[in-house]
């Protein structure tokens, strides 16, 4: 990583960098083992996740936005789910042009499986981690996509790609 940095204040910045990517690996690919193991990719549970906090459905467009993907790709996760009996569209009691995806009770089971087996896989993964660590731990990974955030905003406003 010397390659890239000037000083000891970068080096620690990229390594710090380097460190986070590995550790959004693997609870990635703790989350990915959990949900293929059931038939839902990563990306699908993302969003069924999102759904089943939702009492009336979300647009499309939102849960693309919120998950961070594109819209055409939170319509294939959605076919993918409706296909599957977990989510279902409907109408946009707000927009009559407009459909909602909202989750079925079939979806909300699933993520009533899905929640056990998932807290000891986490348990698991922050094992040795005392509460106060997981909350600076939270709080500066929070900080760390806020300044994500504003950098591609900012990005964005000068015509550039984030």
């Amino acid at each position: 990583m010397t390659q890239f940095t000037d000083s000891d204040d970068d080096l620690l910045t990229f390594e710090a960098g380097a460190a986070v990517r590995t550790a959004n690996l693997a609870v990635e690919r703790m989350r990915a083992h959990g949900s293929q193991g059931r038939g839902v990719s990563a990306g699908a549970l993302d969003l069924l996740i999102r759904l089943n906090g939702s009492e009336h459905g979300i647009s499309i467009g939102e849960l693309a936005r919120t998950a961070g993907v594109s819209s055409r790709n939170a319509t294939g996760l959605v076919d993918t789910l409706e296909h599957d009996g977990l989510v279902r569209r409907v109408p946009d009691p707000k927009d009559r042009r407009s459909v909602l995806a909202e989750i079925t009770p079939a979806g909300r089971a699933w993520m009533k499986a899905f929640r056990k087996p998932s807290q000891l896989a986490m348990r698991a993964m922050f094992h040795g981690f005392a509460p106060e660590e997981l909350v600076v731990l939270r709080d500066l990974c929070l900080r760390l996509a806020a300044n994500q955030h504003r950098l591609a905003d900012r990005l964005r406003q000068t015509g550039q790609q984030p």
